[in-house]
Parts: structure tokens; sequence; C-alpha cells
């Protein structure tokens, strides 16, 4: 049947003077729209719905990532920076480089996906059905779209956690201590700061005055035990679960959908590209996640409210 649909589209493709690429276009649209259909059948089923979702997703709002060809901050990528002996070396530096990170966030909005998500788990909140975000991304652009069941296990750019007595606050100060206003330029020509560590954001609380740090997981750190629990309950539970913009190859969180699909659950993944997990999963979508996450997620005709 397959053979037959494929030289019959062929010779439809010839006869309309297509070219070959039109005709591979268009066979992957009804493989996606075919894929989709049935994917939106688990979906009118399912009860508590997790979505893990990674850089890409970030990407499509503009947001840089600081891995990969191009992705520098002066001439640092993320993992010369984000690492607690960066911190120790140099606070001013690693500072400057997540003040930079904060402030372009003012200028960034969250995307189709994010915005799909959120009104997903807003509507089918109403109809005793839950989503929870699993996501690696420190940005808060699930939460600005209005996702409120999120676990963040990279932390997020906009806390702070104290080197002294370990206190965590939400920080949206702009700019995030005085010495940094102005600073944090991305040129590979800007001068360095060298802020003095005393100048540098410090502890409110009193009697503390100890030096802040970005509550962020880096490199070479364990994630939050708390937040690791709450996402294996959340795994365990899930009986549907998509992969939205990530690579699959930081781990963890690389862990999260082959387990859920090891038992048996159905799950979709949305990227740019397969990934190494890609076999294991029932569905893959591909393209940019504000284009294929929209129509996934919508309203599926079963739903009564």
């Amino acid at each position: 049947g397959i053979l037959l649909d494929f030289s019959h589209g062929f010779l439809h493709a010839v006869s309309k003077r297509f070219t070959f690429a039109h005709f591979l276009h268009d066979l992957c649209m009804r493989g996606f729209t075919a894929g989709l259909a049935h994917f939106r059948e688990e979906f009118a089923k399912a009860k508590h719905i997790a979505i893990i979702t990674g850089a890409g997703v970030s990407a499509e709002s503009g947001v840089p990532t600081f891995r990969g060809a191009g992705g520098y901050w002066r001439t640092w990528q993320a993992q010369d920076l984000a690492t607690p002996g960066a911190f120790s070396r140099d606070p001013s530096l690693v500072w400057e480089f997540y003040h930079y990170r904060r402030e372009v966030m003012s200028s960034k909005e969250p995307n189709p996906a994010h915005l799909a998500i959120a009104e997903c788990e807003a509507r089918l909140g109403q109809q005793g059905r839950s989503v929870v975000v699993i996501t690696q991304n420190i940005d808060e652009l699930h939460r600005r779209a209005g996702s409120k069941h999120v676990l963040e296990i990279h932390g997020s750019l906009f806390k702070t956690r104290c080197m002294s007595c370990g206190e965590v606050k939400e920080n949206y100060k702009s700019p995030v201590c005085p010495a940094l206003k102005g600073k944090g330029a991305p040129d590979p020509n800007a001068k360095e700061a060298r802020i003095p560590v005393e100048d540098l954001p410090r502890c409110d609380r009193q009697g503390c005055h100890g030096l802040l740090r970005p509550h962020v997981v880096w490199f070479g750190e364990t994630l939050d035990a708390d937040i690791l629990t709450s996402v294996e309950q959340e795994l365990e539970r899930c009986d549907l679960c998509l992969v939205v913009g990530t690579s699959s190859i930081v781990y963890p969180a690389a862990m999260f959908a082959p387990q859920v699909a090891a038992r048996g659950v159905c799950v979709a993944e949305f990227n740019m590209e397969s990934t190494p997990a890609t076999q294991r999963f029932m569905y893959h979508f591909e393209g940019p996640c504000g284009r294929t996450l929209p129509p996934a997620l919508a309203r599926h005709q079963s739903e009564v409210i």
C-alpha cells in the first residue's frame, strides 16, 4: 500500500511539474498529519501529562543558549563560566555574564509553544486533568506564559542563593546590584568590569551580608534533591509525556522521557531534528516547536469544557 501510494504520489508530482523536494515535503506533511491524528487520540485520553522542555523552546524566543557554533558571550561559552570553579576564581566575571542574561530577558517574550502549553494546562485543569512542565530552562518564560505547575530543574536566572546562609530568594532587580549597571556587554572586546567582591550582589538578611550567586545548577553540580523527587513522582504518574526542544544529551534530564517510555507510556518528541533518544519514542514531530506544538495541544473534539 505504501509503495503504491509512493509511486502514485511521485507520478502525480511529476505530472504537476513539482520538484522532488516539493514531493518529499508533501510526503512529510502527510506523515505529520497522520502521526498527529494518532497522537491526538492519546492526548484525548490522557489524565496526567508531563511536558519536558529544553533550550530549543527558549531559542525560538531568541534567548541565547551560549552553546554550539557562534554561541559565545565575549570569548566564553556557558560551560566556561557556569561552574563553581569559575565563580570562586572570578565572581565579578560570572556575575557580568548572568547580569547580561537577566537583562536580555526584558526584550524576550514567550512564543507560541510556551503559550500553547500554558493554555493547555489551564483548560485541562478545568476538566480535572493535569499538566506539569519539567524544564531545563532558567529563563522563566513558561511562568510568564501563564504555566502554574512548573518544575525548574536547573533553577532560575531570577533567583539568588546566599553563599553564607543559603537563603534562596526571587530577585527581579535591574541591575541586580548598582555596580553591574551598564556592565556585561557580550562584545568580545568589552572590558572586564573587575567589580570588587564587596560590591557584587550581597545577602540582605539581617546580620549576614554574604555573597550571592545565581540560583542555577552549574556544570559539575547535582540537581536539587527535592525537585528531583517531585520530578520522579510526576514521571511515575503521567500517562502521556511530551519532550519539547531538548537535545536529550544533558543528564539526568536525558533519562526522564526514556524512563517513561520504558514503562509503556506514550512519549512524543517535538524537536528541530532527531536526537539520540528518538528511536525510543512513539512519536517524533520535526520542526519549530512554535509550529508543531499548538495543533498537538489544541482543544480536542471530545473535550466538553
